[in-house]
């Protein structure tokens, strides 16, 4: 079962990763988009662990709800709204439960995922952060490392595709050939939460 402390040490871990790979993040978005995507996760995974820190939020949910409602007030552009969308609709679905099953998770994070899609219009393929998503919900009640691996990949498949929604889409053909940074920090997301879980939380269970 995953109570609320591992709910707070995925975001903090979270907060870690976007910190460790902010310069690749923007370099990613440099050659797509507005080239803060790093500096934006950074910041707004940064505010995401002090607040969890101060707030001592009780339940599973509620540490998404917090988590998605800072995002939103302190990353600018699209990331603040799609992932705090992510997050508070991940965290409505727990509900107030103060322990949840990896399974649970799994359907939650499908919600917040089907916001995410909703709030941008996008679908699989768009080269968004749905392409490394979508893939890892899939799987995630089965293994946090194969929703790791599933993330992993499906931002890396993002390479070759044209975009179709956001800044990068202006582009047309330009853009492909280019990682999607939203696809990249998406997979960082899933990597922290793999981490979270450790060895023991990796398999069938």
């Amino acid at each position: 079962m995953l109570d609320t402390d591992f709910f707070r040490r995925w975001m903090v871990a979270t907060a870690a990763a976007m910190d460790r790979e902010a310069d690749r993040l923007t370099e990613l978005d440099a050659a797509i988009g507005d080239a803060d995507h790093g500096s934006n996760m950074r910041r707004g995974f940064a505010a995401v662990s002090d607040v969890l820190d101060k707030e001592a939020p009780t339940a599973p949910g509620t540490v998404l709800t917090l988590a998605g409602r800072h995002l939103i007030s302190t990353v600018g552009g699209a990331s603040g709204p799609l992932y705090g969308t992510l997050l508070r609709r991940t965290g409505k679905a727990l509900g107030d439960a103060q322990e949840v099953t990896r399974e649970q998770l799994a359907e939650a994070l499908g919600a917040g995922v089907a916001a995410v899609a909703q709030l941008g219009g996008a679908q699989a393929g768009d080269k968004t952060m749905l392409d490394a998503l979508l893939p890892a919900v899939k799987v995630l009640g089965a293994s946090f490392d194969r929703a790791r691996e599933a993330a992993l990949e499906g931002a890396l498949e993002t390479v070759p595709l044209r975009a179709r929604k956001g800044r990068a889409s202006y582009l047309g053909e330009r853009s492909i050939g280019h990682q999607d940074p939203g696809a990249a920090s998406s997979a960082l997301l899933l990597g922290a939460l793999a981490e979270t879980a450790g060895p023991s939380g990796g398999g069938d269970a």
